[in-house]
């Protein structure tokens, strides 16, 4: 069975075990890179482990297309998908041997989170108050939405206008990682900014695009880094403007766990790399300490 024969029977495992899309799509990326090293033609029970560490470090895997080299975190990416699929192959039968057996994930550090700073965040609200047109106060809304309430942006296109419960001030989210559903609570300002927004509307996508769907993710992307320039600040991804919440949520609460739920988290793992951005409580313990020693040194001479 050929290698992109078998990836497609791959790519069908996956959706029955309900994994995202995105994350199949970035199976189905990696792996045809693999094919595609191999030659395209290449048997899945022929590929030896010797054949994947020569790929896993070859410049297919190293660089990105531009030439500059890989985050250590993509990289491992790519041997999870690969190794996975392998894995896979060999369970279903299709390999007599499982040739991903030996690869091992790089060690890496876990990257902080990308958020605005406070200045950062006041200067991008009071440019997103100047919305005028039917497609800027569509803006206004969603990226205030994700400000006030950290929903990831593809849960928050794919709200519709009967999920939001505006008495409540709350909305349910049917679009998650897993398949789950969550709920998440509105700030009084976000509430009265959906309402206007809706209108009279009693269903449909709430925030919809040119056409009869929702806007696309890189659309949102496109004009959030519009926004930002005019706002004059460093462009973000719309999953920074999640990271920005969480940062400023445990600032003012110091509970990560209250973070995890308010993220829709499963794991606390997912979670803790926030409590490490908050570090000017630290930067402040420090400086109190010295100066304690400092005086209790002096006092002692």
């Amino acid at each position: 069975m050929l290698v992109s024969e078998a990836l497609d029977r791959y790519v069908v495992q996956l959706e029955a075990d309900g994994r995202s899309r995105h994350t199949v799509a970035q199976a189905r990326r990696h792996v045809l890179l693999l094919d595609g090293w191999l030659g395209g033609a290449r048997d899945v029970d022929t590929v030896t482990h010797e054949d994947l560490a020569q790929f896993l470090t070859s410049d297919v895997v190293r660089l990105r297309a531009d030439g500059e080299p890989r985050k250590p975190t993509t990289a491992n990416a790519l041997r999870s998908s690969v190794k996975t699929f392998l894995s896979f192959a060999h369970a279903a039968g299709y390999t007599a041997q499982n040739p991903g057996r030996l690869v091992r994930r790089a060690i890496c550090g876990t990257p902080l989170p990308k958020a605005l700073s406070e200045a950062e965040h006041e200067k991008l609200l009071a440019t997103l108050a100047g919305a005028k047109t039917h497609a800027e106060r569509r803006d206004r809304v969603l990226f205030e939405l994700i400000l006030g309430t950290g929903v990831r942006i593809g849960s928050a296109l794919a709200i519709r206008v009967e999920d939001v419960n505006l008495e409540r001030a709350e909305i349910t989210l049917r679009k998650m990682k897993f398949g789950r559903e969550a709920r998440v609570y509105l700030p009084e300002s976000v509430t009265h900014l959906i309402a206007e927004w809706l209108g009279i509307r009693t269903q449909g996508y709430a925030f919809p695009g040119a056409a009869i769907e929702h806007l696309t993710q890189r659309n949102v992307s496109r004009r959030l880094a519009q926004w930002c320039s005019k706002a004059g600040i460093s462009g973000v991804s719309p999953h920074g403007l999640r990271h920005t919440f969480a940062t400023r949520l445990y600032r003012r609460t110091g509970d990560i766990g209250l973070v995890r739920e308010a993220l829709c988290h499963a794991s606390i793992a997912s979670t803790i790399r926030y409590a490490a951005v908050e570090t000017e409580k630290l930067k402040m313990a420090v400086k109190s300490c010295n100066r304690t020693e400092f005086t209790l040194s002096r006092n002692s001479l």
